[in-house]
């Protein structure tokens, strides 16, 4: 039997039947954008990495294990203002370096799945030693055809468009980009369908909102706050209020923290705790010994927005796979509804006030969850909060 040669095109290495150079667009950019693809990633059928080089002419694309293992790619992360997209603890928010006048001229992204693309950064010195930057996706990934590891999870080409447009602040400038991206998939789902591929039919992808109904009691909500010192720039607060709530079964968690610095003077005041009850507190073994008891190995936790996360990772405390609802919101919606608490009180929801802010807010933050996976969200009616 002579085996059937598939026409492929040169330019997006995709079989012509399948081809989106018809959608791609070039779109200048003045941050230059060096893409490092895992060689395994290299050989995948569907992959974003090689569309986002051919949307930015300001772009080069590598194959291999780091600069290491690429000369051309040395002189690059040596070079002052390069900086590498790989979000976790260490990264600094997009929003936060495009504040500054000096945003970096060269990022650097790495392209694979999350195993690999940590492996290689892992295994790079070069690459590990650079700054990095991070940041929290406005909605969830619209690649239906490959499953990510967790809700915020979002694909190459999304994530490079959403830190363009944050560096360079630019809102929707680098957005057509995601056409060839988004044919890309349709494209797939159909051909894959239509049974030409040979491959049984892909049963379709639920949706980020459906796979947190199917969470069940695995879900728990989780909220954190810290001591905030202006005497201490540049050293991350320290957690002094951690609690958490399971929606299914009404189970709580909360601790309060005993300071180990000196609390600054505003820090009963937003943190809605009198200094009574911050004096109480215990030391955060304890609490982490008492987390470990609440919190299952399998858990989803949700919250709102990076910084509880960021104040957990900064005690170094093992943060699992987490969906930020402030993101799923701003999709639903299509805007911001402003800050969690005023969401939950234009649900009718009367919060504690005694409780400390990180109780109000994960209740809050329970009636948002409610209200996306049932009712509905409240419509705008106002001025986002900051």
């Amino acid at each position: 039997m002579t085996a059937v040669v598939r026409p492929y095109c040169l330019r997006c290495r995709r079989a012509t039947v399948v081809c989106v150079c018809a959608e791609l667009q070039a779109i200048p950019s003045r941050t230059r954008v060096v893409f490092v693809q895992h060689p395994r990633e290299a050989r995948m059928a569907v992959s974003t990495c090689r569309l986002a080089h051919l949307s930015l002419p300001n772009s080069e694309m590598h194959v291999g294990m780091g600069p290491e293992a690429i000369p051309a790619l040395r002189g690059v992360t040596e070079r002052p203002g390069t900086v590498l997209l790989f979000p976790g603890p260490g990264s600094v928010d997009v929003r936060e370096l495009a504040a500054h006048s000096e945003t970096p001229h060269t990022v650097i992204v790495v392209d694979g799945t999350w195993i690999n693309a940590r492996k290689l950064v892992e295994r790079s010195p070069l690459l590990a030693a650079l700054p990095r930057v991070g940041f929290t996706p406005l909605q969830p990934s619209n690649y239906r055809i490959r499953r990510e590891p967790a809700l915020h999870c979002v694909s190459t080409i999304e994530a490079v468009v959403h830190v363009l447009e944050q560096l360079e602040q630019a809102p929707g400038r680098f957005a057509p980009m995601l056409a060839s991206f988004e044919r890309m998939v349709d494209l797939q789902i159909d051909y894959s369908q239509s049974g030409l591929s040979g491959r049984a039919p892909r049963a379709r992808k639920p949706s980020a909102l459906e796979r947190l109904r199917a969470l069940g009691d695995r879900l728990v909500l989780v909220f954190a706050e810290g001591n905030v010192s202006s005497e201490r720039k540049g050293e991350p607060p320290e957690m002094l209020h951690w609690v958490a709530l399971r929606p299914a079964t009404g189970e709580r968690f909360a601790s309060i923290l005993e300071a180990r610095r000196p609390l600054a003077e505003h820090v009963p005041r937003n943190l809605g705790l009198s200094l009574e009850q911050l004096a109480t507190g215990e030391p955060l073994e304890r609490a982490v010994a008492r987390w470990r008891t609440f919190c299952r190995p399998d858990d989803v936790w949700s919250t709102w927005g990076r910084y509880s996360l960021d104040l957990l990772r900064s005690e170094q405390i093992e943060v699992g796979d987490c969906v930020d609802v402030k993101s799923l919101v701003l999709n639903v919606a299509n805007t911001s509804l402003g800050g969690i608490e005023r969401i939950a009180e234009s649900l009718g929801i009367t919060l504690p006030e005694r409780e400390g802010r990180a109780m109000r807010k994960v209740i809050a933050l329970n009636a948002v969850m409610e209200a996306l996976l049932g009712a509905g969200l409240p419509a705008d009616h106002g001025t986002p909060e900051a």
